[in-house]
């Protein structure tokens, strides 16, 4: 059943977590979202749908400027080789659009169904910004309070060092 942005700010409030909200235009690139962020505390977060040669889906959350190594990624959160997910699957899995991709919309999926990873640098960041299953908002997250709502709903959620690509 998908619970939507109404669900996660319901679980906000009986969990009694913290967060900060931001209103925004509509962000589609990391170009984009760098500007809106600059006025916005924290790390930044870009969003990686990935299926695996096995079928397995994957969603992984990385600082906004990392160049993930998608050669060296398997390996190190235990999954085959990598590709882009499909829109559609995102949608059935996850209810959201590209664009919008946010390791929150794991309260539309059904526990077991896709992976969730989270970059270990995030997963200690005191704020973490992710949109709200929508790209005209950002939600200020603790990163261990991000681990805590995924296990909420059910997940569990891998902290991995995430391989990036050297800058050349």
């Amino acid at each position: 059943m998908m619970r939507g942005e109404a669900g996660l700010l319901a679980d906000l409030g009986v969990l009694a977590i913290p967060f900060a909200a931001h209103e925004h235009e509509a962000v589609f690139t990391v170009a984009e979202s760098d500007a809106v962020h600059a006025a916005m505390p924290g790390a930044h977060t870009k969003n990686l749908f990935l299926k695996d040669k096995g079928g397995a889906f994957w969603l992984v959350t990385v600082p906004s400027e990392a160049r993930v190594d998608l050669k060296a990624l398997p390996a190190a959160i235990g999954s085959k080789r990598v590709s882009f997910g499909k829109a559609e699957d995102m949608e059935r899995l996850l209810g959201i659009a590209p664009g919008s991709v946010t390791p929150l919309a794991a309260i539309n999926a059904a526990p077991g169904s896709i992976a969730v990873v989270l970059d270990a640098g995030l997963a200690a960041a005191e704020t973490v910004n992710v949109h709200p299953l929508r790209n005209t908002g950002t939600l200020g997250l603790a990163g261990a309070t991000i681990l805590d709502l995924l296990r909420h709903w059910g997940h569990r959620p891998l902290v991995a060092a995430i391989p990036v690509q050297e800058p050349a």
